[in-house]
């Protein structure tokens, strides 16, 4: 500042100078409105999310050996069968 630049007063920062942000003030409707998409389109990814990962997890379950075949294991037990399933195969080709 120098000595000739008047000053800037809280009334003058209050109506728009030198104010930070990202500029006008939304309304309540507008937020609202906003929220909501977010929320939905959050909820869209992740229901794509959960579809990607229930086919992931159906593909595991067509190539694990189950008994019986009509047997539909649960997510958790799938990941479980697989790890242990893996694990087996690796044994049985290190004594090999």
């Amino acid at each position: 500042r120098t000595a000739l630049a008047p000053r800037e007063t809280s009334a003058a920062r209050r109506k728009g100078k030198g104010r930070r942000g990202r500029g006008k003030a939304w309304s309540e409707g507008l937020l609202s409105k906003q929220k909501r998409s977010r929320r939905m389109k959050a909820n869209d990814r992740e229901r794509n999310r959960m579809h990607h990962l229930n086919s992931a997890l159906d593909a595991l379950r067509s190539v694990l050996p189950t008994f019986p075949d009509d047997a539909k294991l649960t997510k958790i037990e799938t990941l479980r069968f697989a790890h242990n399933y893996i694990w087996a195969l690796t044994q049985s080709l290190r004594l090999a």
